[in-house]
Formats: C-alpha cells, structure tokens, sequence
C-alpha cells in the first residue's frame, strides 16, 4: 500500500517555529523538530516526508537543509527510504509502545517518568468492586454477551447521577461506550460528513481532533486561555460564520487548559449553536475534577439538544475502560444502528465493575479533591518558584497546568526533559494545526516524589533550552 504523503504547506505548518530556542545548525534544528512530530504523533508512522525540494521551498530554506536534517533522521532510525515512496516516518522499534532509556540520554535500569497521559492511581475501593461485580458474573454469563447499548443497571447509575447534577435523565438516554475516546469517534461518524466543518476548541483534546479528521470533518478553531476562557466573539463569529455539523467542547475543566465556560459563554454556545442547526457535544471527562468552587452543572441542562460524553477512568480508573453517551433517544437509536461496524459492544465484567462504582462518585471524588488539591499546590508553587519568568495557572480542577513558557520553545525543552527520562508532550500536540509552542502542559497527578523529580528536570532542561547555554549545547538530537 502506497503510503500517506505528508504535504509540504501540511509540513510547514506543522513546523512552526522550529528555529526557534536553538542556535544548532539548520539542519540539525529540522530533524530535531521532525523527530518530536514523530514521537508526539502528529506525523504518525507510515506517512511519507514531502520532498526535499519541496519542504526546503516550503520552509525558504535550502535543500541541502532538508536533505541532511533527513539524513539524521534516517541515521537515527526515524525515517527508512521506500523504493518509490521517498522517505517514510517510523519510530524506532525500542521507543515503540515506550521510551527507550539509551534514546533518552542514558537513563539505566529504564528508570522513565512517562508523563504524557494526565492519569491519577486507582481510586480506593475499586478492588472490592471488581470483587462485588465478579458476584453478578453467573447472571451474565446467561445471555449471549453482544450488547451495544449497556448494562441495565450500570445505565441507570448513570442517569441518576446526571439527575442528582441537576439533568433529570432517564437510562433510556444513555448508552455505554468502550471509554470517552470510543464515544467521540462513534459521534463523529454519525454525525459529520465529508467536508462538513467542525467546530473544536483550540488548543484541545488530540484524539478529539484526530477522530474528527478521521471522518473527513474540516476543522475550524475557537481559541480558550488558560486565565481567560472562551473568545465568545469567536465563537459566535466562528458559528454562524462556518455553521458546523458538530461543534466539540470541553466546557467544564477543559483540557489542557484547564478553563471553565462562564453562564454567560454557555448559554451564547447553546443559543447561537440551535440558531444554525450545530450539534454541540460536550465532553465531561475532566469536569468532576473539580477542586475549587463550586461543580459545573452538566450543558445539556441548558438544552436537550447538547449531546453529553463521561467518562469512569478519570475519576476512578484508567484501566475501567467505560465512557458514556447521553443523548435524546433518537440520536441514540442512529449510534446503535452504526456502532456494530466498529464494535459489538462494551465489555461485561468492566460494566458490572463501573455499576457498582458510578453510586460512589462523590465519595470518590471528595477524596480526589484533597490529593489533587495538594499536588496542584505542590507543582505549580514549585514551579513559579524556580521558574518565575514561566506563566503558570493554578486551575480550579483537572490534572494538569498550562503553562506559558514565554517563548516557542516546548519541542525543545520536552526533547531535553527525555533525555532525564521526563516524558511530556509538547505544546504543539495540543493544536489542531500544530502551534503552542509557547506552552507545555503539564499534570500533577503523580506522587510527591515523581512530582519533585519532575520539576527538578523542568528546571535544569530549561537552562539548556531557555537560557544562555542553548547555543553551546549543540544539536537537541544528542539528548533524544
């Protein structure tokens, strides 16, 4: 199969800035710059580099430039050369699934802090859960074990806990899903089109945006700050002007950002949106996270119409791989009809584990508070005490900080970080079209040890990266 080409004006946009916080030679500087677009996944594996000639154009640099930035890569194992199909992006076999410690500047006995996925430990209780749910397993097994639409009684949890939020909600609303992710993709297979527009925040959810590219949506972005929130004459403008299929928000708790819609941004979102005949989802897996002030009611509160995503693992485990869909019964019958070509249903024994869990979602969640409470204090004093000339919010929930960095530096200063077996992602996976380089997000979900460890590293790759020693240290590929 003839691999995906990559285009040069796609490159380049994708390559924003990436002189930037170096004094390496060009060409080192690119393949730096290609190599963290290969580790972060914004040029997946299996797609083809343009030409040489015509990202050196693309880029106003010289294809000498291109050429040997290319070289390196290939030196190091991230492109191979593919008889009739030029050069095609892979990773390296040791960094597939996990970063390798020899690519990561040395670091022994594999000793990674791999801090690219914003996940808490298992909550307390989920032990005597699985036990409790291994109770019904007999009941279970007297059915066939294919059902898209989910276990009764795990439906019913959730509709109640809508309805104790404050959206009365009835089980034949919900639908369960394989996580938050599976809904996402399900929903923009129904919902959009070729060509259609989708409404996305920038920055926002990688895998959101991915799934809507997926589908053929085209994406049009709404910017939302950390300290500031929503551009509401934005996204007004954005609505009407674009009128989407889907517009895909994360109005509580929004990551990475961590920003929460005031009333008045949710009720133009919700308005402007029924005006044009836009479909809002909004994804809720952040927003019971909540450790300051009051919890957000759920959107659809304000409308009927607005399509709600959950989700367990953020709050009780990554490993309980259940999400949910709560919509009018309608678009739930469309979801049903399509969901059996990518999948036949969610597993039995996780759903029985989240019904005994969902009852117990504000018990668990008061006991999230006071150690995400603390971290978050932790981390982000910590790293406006070190690093003053940094811009760091202290969210009001979620797991992770958004931190301006002050200069587009963030590939750099992440490839520095591995090279101590820090692992984070880059601003820039965060862009629907790249950008943020001036950004870093980063979690404090980890314990207090990892978190110093972590901070310790962010401190001493930024001397390398932001400070005067950057022209000294030569080419970032070194440190990968």
């Amino acid at each position: 199969m003839t691999p995906v080409l990559l285009s040069a004006r796609s490159a380049a946009l994708l390559l924003t800035d990436w002189r930037a916080g170096t004094d390496a030679a060009a060409y080192e500087a690119l393949s730096d710059a290609l190599r963290v677009l290969a580790i972060d996944g914004r040029i997946p594996q299996g797609v083809r580099l343009p030409a040489e000639r015509g990202l050196a154009e693309a880029l106003g640099v010289s294809r000498t430039t291109v050429a040997n930035a290319y070289a390196r890569l290939r030196e190091d194992g991230f492109l191979v050369s593919v008889r009739g199909s030029g050069s095609v992006v892979r990773l390296p076999r040791d960094l597939v699934g996990r970063p390798d410690p020899e690519r990561l500047g040395g670091v022994v006995g594999g000793d990674v802090l791999d801090l690219r996925k914003a996940a808490l430990h298992a909550a307390p209780g989920i032990a005597e859960a699985v036990e409790r749910a291994v109770r019904h397993v007999p009941a279970a097994l007297a059915g066939i074990g294919y059902d898209t639409v989910g276990d009764p009684g795990l439906r019913r949890a959730i509709a109640d806990r809508y309805t104790a939020r404050g959206l009365p909600t009835d089980p034949s609303q919900v639908v369960v899903t394989i996580g938050a992710q599976h809904a996402i993709a399900l929903l923009a297979r129904v919902l959009v089109r070729r060509g259609d527009a989708v409404l996305v925040e920038s920055p926002t959810y990688p895998h959101a945006h991915e799934a809507f590219r997926e589908v053929g949506g085209r994406l049009v972005g709404v910017p939302v700050d950390a300290r500031t929130g929503w551009d509401t004459t934005v996204l007004e403008h954005t609505l009407r002007r674009t009128t989407p299929s889907v517009a895909y928000v994360m109005p509580a708790l929004h990551n990475p950002t961590g920003a929460t819609m005031t009333p008045d941004a949710r009720d133009l979102l919700v308005s402007v949106a029924a005006s044009v005949g836009t479909t809002v989802v909004a994804d809720e897996t952040m927003g019971e996270l909540r450790i300051d002030g009051p919890a957000a009611t759920p959107l659809a509160a304000a409308s009927d119409d607005v399509v709600m995503i959950g989700s367990a693992d953020k709050v009780f485990w990554g490993g309980l791989r259940i999400g949910w869909i709560r919509a009018r019964p309608e678009l739930l019958q469309r979801l049903l009809l399509a969901r059996p070509t990518g999948d036949l249903g969610t597993p039995v024994l996780d759903q029985l584990v989240a019904r005994e869990l969902v009852p117990r979602t504000e018990t668990v969640l008061e006991e999230r508070r006071a150690y995400l409470a603390q971290a978050r204090d932790d981390v982000v004093g910590a790293l406006r005490a070190r690093l003053p000339e940094w811009d760091v919010p202290a969210p009001a929930g979620g797991l992770t900080t958004w931190v301006g960095l002050g200069r587009p530096v963030s590939s750099a200063l992440v490839l520095a970080a591995r090279a101590e077996g820090v692992v984070l992602a880059s601003g820039g996976v965060f862009g629907p079209d790249g950008g943020f380089e001036r950004f870093l997000r980063v979690p404090f979900t980890m314990p207090a040890a990892d978190r110093t460890r972590m901070v310790d590293v962010l401190e001493r790759a930024w001397a390398r990266v932001g400070g005067e020693a950057v022209g000294s240290s030569g080419s970032l590929a070194a440190v990968v």
